[in-house]
């Protein structure tokens, strides 16, 4: 099965989970976007290591890649394998010099070590066309299941904010979604245009 190449598009708070953050994985060389809700935990990971900055102590993805170069371990490459129910599977393509392990992990983590190893991250194909936007112009067309996107154990949904912003759009009429959209889109709040998206879907049924 081919692979795809993605670069970090950017990292953003939430809009619609507290503690969360929107992490926007980009396809090289194309217009597809990947976005994918992490915890604060490690988004601060991703985001110290992007910016090169330093911490006073190091942090787990620190301490991990201290470990493997002590022991002439490296992460070759970053795979996002699978996608079931919402939640994206990865894993770590590793290589001591004498033989190649994978070893499962979170995407968020494993992508908080990939910026560290300075390794490339891949998906495949029906990862994309399911769960990713494509860009069309300037315009962002929506595929199956944008909605659904969430990592496995990173932060416990705050259901009082996700409800209460489906609510509120429950008083907004058609016309205004519609603007309410169009802003979402360009100012890249994808998780939040995702929502606006499913109101106006299900108002079209």
């Amino acid at each position: 099965m081919k692979k795809l190449k993605l670069d970090i598009i950017g990292l953003s708070y939430s809009q619609t989970q507290s503690g969360a953050y929107a992490l926007v994985l980009g396809e090289v060389n194309g217009r597809r976007r990947l976005p994918i809700i992490i915890g604060g935990f490690e988004a601060q990971a991703i985001a110290i290591e992007i910016e090169k900055m330093t911490p006073s102590r190091p942090l787990t993805h620190d301490l991990f890649k201290s470990f493997a170069d002590a022991y002439h371990i490296n992460i070759q490459e970053v795979i996002i394998y699978n996608l079931i129910e919402g939640v994206f599977f990865a894993k770590l393509i590793c290589n001591n010099g004498e033989k190649t392990l994978e070893i499962d992990a979170r995407t968020s983590d494993a992508i908080a070590l990939a910026v560290r190893f300075n390794s490339p991250i891949y998906t495949y194909e029906f990862i994309l066309s399911t769960a990713g936007i494509i860009i069309e112009g300037n315009d962002f067309l929506f595929l199956d299941n944008i909605d659904s996107i969430e990592e496995s154990a990173t932060v416990s949904p705050s259901s009082s904010s996700t409800t209460s912003s489906k609510e509120n759009l429950d008083s907004v009429s058609t016309e205004e979604l519609q603007e309410r959209l169009q802003k979402a889109l360009a100012s890249e709040a994808y998780e939040k245009a995702a929502i606006i998206r499913d109101e106006l879907n299900k108002r079209s049924e």
